[in-house]
């Protein structure tokens, strides 16, 4: 049987990273069949029918869905439309894959948790970093060789360039996935601290993040949007094991990535983004195309994806704290 895909948003994220990886999809899994895309912008809509080798293009998604009936839906929208439209392609009957961040807040973000679960429809939020080749090497090692409780710090260094964004917690919410990933544990406290930049622009600020998560683990999360490199680089210590992460992002300073593994000052592990890998591309290395199929062949094979909706509650609380400068977070 063959395996309809419709994606609804069709600007730069999915033109640069989704596009590329239904294409990669289709390759690997000849039956697929890309359907249809949506874009509100019918000139938008119609370049990336023809660039990714979509069948059809549509500005209205309900339209489309009605229409076409895929077997999966990839919803690729600014955040202050994901939430709606998640619910109406949920009510509507389709499985979906959905960008961060699901809702902006908890009260959003539970709706929509409601509304997936009444529909019993797999659903998944489209963290990229969990799929990245390299986090999930060290994913791979953490959970092989220690319990989450063995874990006692994480330090991620988050820095881009010239963002001088209202609001970056739409973008930190992926340094604050990424550590609750790593640490496999949820946040018990989190102390904010914010470092307000008004001669660079109004409302830019450094972020900081002191964390204790539930199981034990500290971690220190800084996010510099104003920095001169894009990086971010991951540091986990359990007792006498020390790991050092560098992961590729949009093909920045640290592409291909690297994994470095010392125990008691031995290496253990020295690995690029070059050994352990999906592909040379960007959008392979980031791990956008391994999300991606990863959620078509849980559709594919009935099963309920890990990373839904539900699970990425507690990530948007923390992200909504710093949308709002609030100080502490206590679960």
């Amino acid at each position: 049987m063959s395996f309809k895909i419709c994606t609804i948003g069709c600007a730069a994220i999915a033109d640069s990273v989704h596009g590329p990886s239904y294409v990669k999809y289709k390759s690997n899994y000849p039956d697929t069949i890309l359907r249809a895309c949506c874009d509100i912008d019918e000139a938008r809509s119609k370049i990336f029918q023809k660039k990714f080798g979509f069948e059809r293009c549509y500005t209205d998604y309900v339209e489309m869905l009605e229409i076409e009936k895929p077997d999966a839906v990839c919803v690729i929208s600014p955040d202050i439309l994901t939430s709606e439209i998640t619910i109406k392609v949920l009510n509507l009957g389709f499985p979906l894959i959905l960008e961060k961040p699901p809702g902006r807040n908890r009260e959003e973000t539970l709706r929509m948790v409601e509304v997936a679960h009444n529909s019993g429809l797999a659903n998944q939020v489209a963290f990229n970093r969990r799929f990245v080749p390299l986090v999930r090497e060290l994913k791979k090692i953490l959970e092989t060789n220690f319990t989450c409780k063995q874990i006692h710090n994480i330090r991620y260094d988050f820095f881009r360039v010239g963002r001088k964004d209202s609001d970056f917690s739409a973008t930190a919410i992926h340094g604050i996935d990424t550590v609750r990933f790593l640490a496999d544990s949820d946040y018990e406290y989190v102390r904010f601290y914010y470092q307000q930049l008004p001669h660079i622009g109004e409302n830019v600020v450094n972020i900081h993040m002191y964390c204790v998560f539930k199981s034990g683990a500290a971690a220190q999360l800084n996010f510099r949007p104003v920095a001169g490199v894009i990086i971010e680089r991951a540091v986990v210590n359990c007792y006498n094991h020390s790991f050092f992460l560098n992961i590729p992002i949009w093909g920045a300073m640290d592409s291909p990535g690297r994994l470095i593994h010392l125990e008691s000052n031995n290496l253990k592990l020295d690995v690029t983004g070059r050994t352990i890998t999906d592909g040379d591309r960007m959008f392979e290395e980031s791990g956008f195309y391994a999300e991606n199929e990863c959620f078509f062949n849980d559709v594919r094979a009935g099963r309920k994806p890990v990373n839904d909706i539900k699970s990425s509650l507690q990530s948007v609380e923390v992200a909504d704290c710093i949308r709002q400068r609030i100080p502490e977070y206590y679960a």
